[in-house]
């Protein structure tokens, strides 16, 4: 027997019995085309026939247009919108630590979203590389020179970004020999220069992690409370190495030990960490580190969960600004190898020099691991300090302030 298996059943579905009443019965018909009656519509609203329009390939221009311009140009838009969006989170973050509205704990809640969803928008921009590299070298090289001198460096909002959160002007990789505000001129140059003189995210980050309750001597002294526990701590470890009986292996303990010793030692040094935050190895205050530090030991406590979630996120941010620079150099140097950039620059050379910890804002909250202890050397809370981070501080005045109430 051949042919279908289901000929001739009496269960095929009989699509004829359709009939008009019952497509009356169709519940996903049942709504209205509002859009007929005029008024604001979708591409109207998001301004798509400026969007849509926005790509101009010089190839054409030139008379040999190049299919994969295309791709080149929505990428770069695609970024540059998301960095928009990015600055646009970034800034009203910035604006709820300056008006101090983070004294009321409850618009932590606020600035976590919206770090997170910076976060989020990162990680689709780390793996937007992908795309791009679909195009081999050799169709980005029938269209690059159309593009000179226009050039990535040239992304203010980029440059906005890195200055937003704090990438220290000192440490800046020179372009070319020559700051990197030369490379930008009039409205541009002075928004670079307006974002320098601004309180940057690490700034206020570290303002805000310097009034972490508990340093204060007079009160709980954490710092003071810490030290004791430290210096105990390695008195009795010494001591248990000591006891060893003499070998290669007792030899190799006492020059672990030591090694370890020095470096926690070193974090009670005030004078070394001023040194070290001098020649732009540290970022934050000697006081704002006891406070980070502080949140890291106790990050189980109530009052302190959310800001540990912020000192992750701002981890975070770092880890995938950084992912991105090295995304970025991989796909330069898959392109036009060891060429010169389209601006001037040395290309891949350059990239590469920026895909280090000088332009990591927050380096000493993953430093923050080098001083782990056990969980014994953790000084005790007492009941006072134990209630107070138990419980979460309020202050309906700015909570409800008309000017945080995006």
């Amino acid at each position: 027997m051949s042919g279908c298996p289901f000929a001739g059943s009496k269960k095929l579905f009989n699509f004829s019995k359709l009939s008009l009443e019952e497509e009356k019965d169709d519940k996903s018909q049942e709504g209205m085309n509002k859009a007929s009656k005029g008024g604001l519509i979708y591409g109207d609203y998001l301004q798509l026939n400026k969007i849509l329009n926005a790509q101009e390939l010089q190839s054409e221009k030139k008379g040999n247009k190049i299919h994969d311009e295309h791709l080149f140009i929505v990428t770069h838009q695609a970024y540059e919108l998301w960095f928009k969006q990015i600055l646009w989170e970034l800034d009203s973050v910035r604006v709820i630590f300056q008006n101090g509205h983070v004294r009321d704990e409850r618009n932590m809640l606020k600035v976590i979203t919206r770090m997170n969803r910076i976060s989020m928008i990162l990680k689709l921009l780390v793996e937007q590389f992908s795309v791009l590299e679909t195009m081999t070298a050799l169709d980005f090289f029938d269209f690059r020179d159309y593009l000179s001198p226009a050039s990535g460096f040239q992304s203010l909002q980029f440059r906005l970004l890195e200055n937003k959160i704090g990438v220290p002007q000192s440490l800046r990789v020179p372009y070319n020999r020559r700051h990197y505000r030369d490379n930008f001129k009039g409205q541009d140059y002075e928004l670079l220069l307006k974002s320098e003189q601004e309180p940057t995210l690490l700034q206020l980050v570290e303002a805000w992690l310097e009034r972490t309750p508990g340093l204060e001597a007079e009160g709980f002294d954490f710092w003071g409370q810490f030290e004791v526990n430290v210096l105990k701590g390695l008195e009795e470890e010494f001591a248990i190495v000591q006891a060893k009986p003499e070998s290669e292996e007792k030899e190799d303990f006492l020059s672990e030990f030591q090694k370890q010793k020095d470096v926690l030692l070193s974090l009670f040094d005030e004078k070394r960490h001023e040194h070290l935050l001098s020649k732009g190895e540290r970022r934050l205050s000697y006081k704002a580190l006891k406070g980070a530090l502080m949140i890291y030991f106790y990050r189980e406590e109530p009052r302190f969960q959310v800001p540990f979630q912020l000192l992750t996120s701002l981890m975070d941010i770092d880890v995938l600004m950084t992912k991105w620079r090295y995304n970025h150099v991989c796909m330069v140097h898959r392109m036009i190898g060891s060429k010169a950039g389209t601006g001037g620059s040395s290309g891949y050379h350059y990239l590469r020099s920026t895909v280090s910890d000088r332009y990591k804002v927050f380096v000493d909250l993953f430093n923050l691991s080098t001083f782990l202890v056990p969980r014994h050397w953790i000084p005790k809370m007492n009941p006072t300090i134990h209630k107070f981070l138990y419980t979460a501080e309020y202050c309906d005045s700015s909570y409800f302030s008309s000017d945080d109430s995006d």
